[in-house]
């Protein structure tokens, strides 16, 4: 059997592919899209106050000959999670890829400071949102995959979600451990219907608003310190993982976790 020495270009495969992310105009969120629509796929941005970002990203994308549209939308609300895959399925023609990227720690809270409420919120932005985006969008995927060898779904979930994260992350580290435990079991479900589920675990990501807001400066000196290859990640850094995943719509990795971190951890 005769083997092609030059191995063929991953995201040359999202030639055409239609694509949704989620929070998809500001931070990693942009970066992936920007990502996407560099290796050929049409997308659908989601946003929640980045308007102008969403924007520019849609007048970007035509230079690149590659569709894309935005809207805006509660993804703690199903009804409106019901309704941005409507759009996003009417504009793209279909679905193939889905980046489930929105979350955030939405603020430091101890065990004893975190009220049900805060509680709530944090599961429903950082968890509930996966389980509502995804839950819609799984029939376009299954219907896709079976005219073009598969689909795929990546979830953004954190090294918290491995570690436990710093001080004051417990309901954020928790949600986002939640969402490694749902990809994979995700994945079992899914896989008969050619759907690739897989998840992000990103370190510390520096130029990202969660950064700026969640980290002092010194804090990240300190985690930077303890990093063995001596950097924090860029936003490019995750994009390039999450098109490496999305790729693998009709590949043989699922369930799995790609940990970007600069080797803080490892599975």
């Amino acid at each position: 059997m005769s083997i092609d020495p030059i191995a063929p270009d991953s995201p040359r495969k999202l030639q055409g592919k239609r694509a949704l992310v989620t929070a998809g105009a500001q931070g990693i969120g942009l970066a992936i899209s920007r990502h996407l629509l560099a290796a050929g796929c049409d997308v659908f941005v989601h946003y929640r106050s980045s308007a102008d970002a969403a924007q520019a990203l849609a007048r970007d994308a035509a230079a690149l000959g590659r569709r894309c549209a935005i809207a805006s939308a509660d993804l703690t609300e199903r009804e409106e999670c019901e309704r941005l895959v409507a759009e996003a399925v009417a504009f793209l023609g279909g679905l193939d890829v889905l980046i489930n990227n929105a979350g955030s720690l939405i603020a430091r809270r101890s065990l004893a400071e975190a009220t049900d409420d805060f509680w709530a919120e944090t599961m429903a932005l950082n968890l509930g949102s996966v389980r509502r985006v995804t839950r819609a969008a799984v029939p376009h995927l299954a219907s896709a995959a079976k005219t073009g060898g598969g689909a795929s779904i990546v979830n953004l979930s954190s090294l918290a979600g491995r570690k436990g994260g710093h001080a004051g992350s417990l309901a954020y580290a928790t949600a986002k451990g939640a969402v490694l435990t749902f990809t994979r079991a995700l994945a079992i479900e899914l896989g008969p219907q050619g759907i690739r589920v897989n998840a992000l675990a990103p370190g510390l990501i520096l130029g990202t608003s969660f950064h700026t807001t969640h980290t002092t400066a010194e804090a990240a000196r300190a985690t930077v310190a303890g990093i063995p290859i001596g950097r924090g990640g860029n936003a490019d850094d995750v994009a390039r993982a999450a098109v490496f995943l999305a790729s693998e719509f009709d590949g043989f990795i699922t369930g799995a976790t790609l940990d970007i971190n600069g080797g803080v951890y490892g599975c």
